[in-house]
């Protein structure tokens, strides 16, 4: 009699857990590579192994910054974004996302694998309208206005960190002056830097195929009052590029963090990351990311403070109200996603 329960109880789960088809696969793809990365590398790729409906999640190595990215970090956070939209966008489609980062200690490429389970839990972790908002989100360099965050949103943008095993913070005015400084230390020492100017030529202005970097449309201005140090790119400014214009004067600066400061916390960082993005776009809240100072160690252990948090500073965010960025380009899901019996 108990087994005739399970299995009724199984045909039903099977009736309303939908069927994974081709197209539905490649919108999860594409949801995924909508994230941000760094230098937008976009340094993924995609396996389906229908045997355990499982989504693995590696890094594509070839695509790491050597200079910038030494040890991986902002690698496992761009990656650590993708799984987020990933999940969202499995949830999305009637399946209980389930993750797990660093599957295989044999495979180091492996970061994640998401298993399409369901159907999805009632009490999803994050709002149901977020998958709307994933191809909207779009970093924006141009200036905000000074019109506040209220309370409350900041108050929700961290509990989506705390969900994701993180923590963001917004510092005071004085804290966040300081951070800035930093930045902009940061910026100067990026100039300076040969390898780091060579390896961002490879990035910027675009790739020849289109497809990865960041466009000369998206760069944006640079503060003409030179008080917020938005990336210049290493100095690679070119004819075309936008004027200086000026930016807000009291920027609102958040602080991405986390207790330890392993391959797993920056995965769950990135995902942290994502979810605090998607949670502004759906608010109408733009976001750049100021990361500079975190490419160089000293600096990165600078920003610890009792403002910022004692943890791992993992990002520094600067929130406000102003014009959309303008999107870049991504691979096509095609591109991303190998074949279930291939290695990758």
């Amino acid at each position: 009699m108990e087994t005739i329960r399970e299995e009724t109880v199984m045909r039903t789960v099977s009736a309303r857990v939908p069927a994974l088809d081709a197209s539905t696969l490649e919108q999860l793809i594409s949801a995924a590579v909508a994230a941000p990365s760094i230098h937008n590398t976009q340094p993924w790729r995609y396996r389906f192994v229908p045997a355990t409906s499982t989504l693995e999640v590696r890094a594509a190595t070839e695509r790491t910054l050597r200079h910038t990215d030494p040890a991986g970090r902002a690698l496992h956070l761009s990656v650590g974004a993708a799984v987020f939209n990933l999940r969202v966008a499995i949830a999305h489609f009637g399946w209980e996302p389930v993750l797990r980062l660093l599957p295989d200690p044999a495979e180091p490429r492996l970061l994640a694998s998401v298993r399409l389970a369901g159907p999805p839990r009632t009490g999803s972790a994050h709002r149901g309208d977020l998958y709307d908002v994933i191809r909207r989100r779009h970093s924006s360099r141009l200036p905000f206005s000074d019109r506040p965050l209220a309370e409350s949103l900041r108050a929700e943008l961290a509990d989506c960190a705390h969900q994701e095993g993180a923590v963001l913070r917004f510092p005071d005015t004085q804290e966040a002056g300081r951070l800035i400084q930093l930045t902009a230390e940061a910026e100067r020492r990026d100039i300076s830097n040969q390898g780091r100017c060579e390896e961002s030529r490879q990035w910027i202005g675009g790739t020849e195929d289109g497809a990865l970097g960041i466009p000369d449309a998206a760069i944006g201005p640079l503060d003409a009052e030179g008080h917020l140090p938005v990336r210049d790119f290493s100095a690679l400014r070119r004819s075309g590029l936008p004027p200086s214009q000026p930016f807000e004067k009291r920027p609102v600066i958040a602080v991405l963090s986390t207790v330890h400061d392993r391959s797993a916390n920056w995965l769950r960082a990135g995902q942290a990351l994502e979810h605090v993005l998607l949670l502004a776009t759906a608010e109408h809240v733009r976001c750049s990311l100021l990361h500079q100072a975190l490419e160089w160690s000293d600096l990165r252990w600078a920003l610890r403070g009792s403002a910022s948090g004692p943890g791992h500073v993992q990002m520094l965010l600067r929130l406000g109200y102003g014009p959309q960025g303008p999107a870049t380009p991504r691979l096509p899901a095609a591109e991303v996603l190998r074949d279930s019996d291939k290695k990758t």
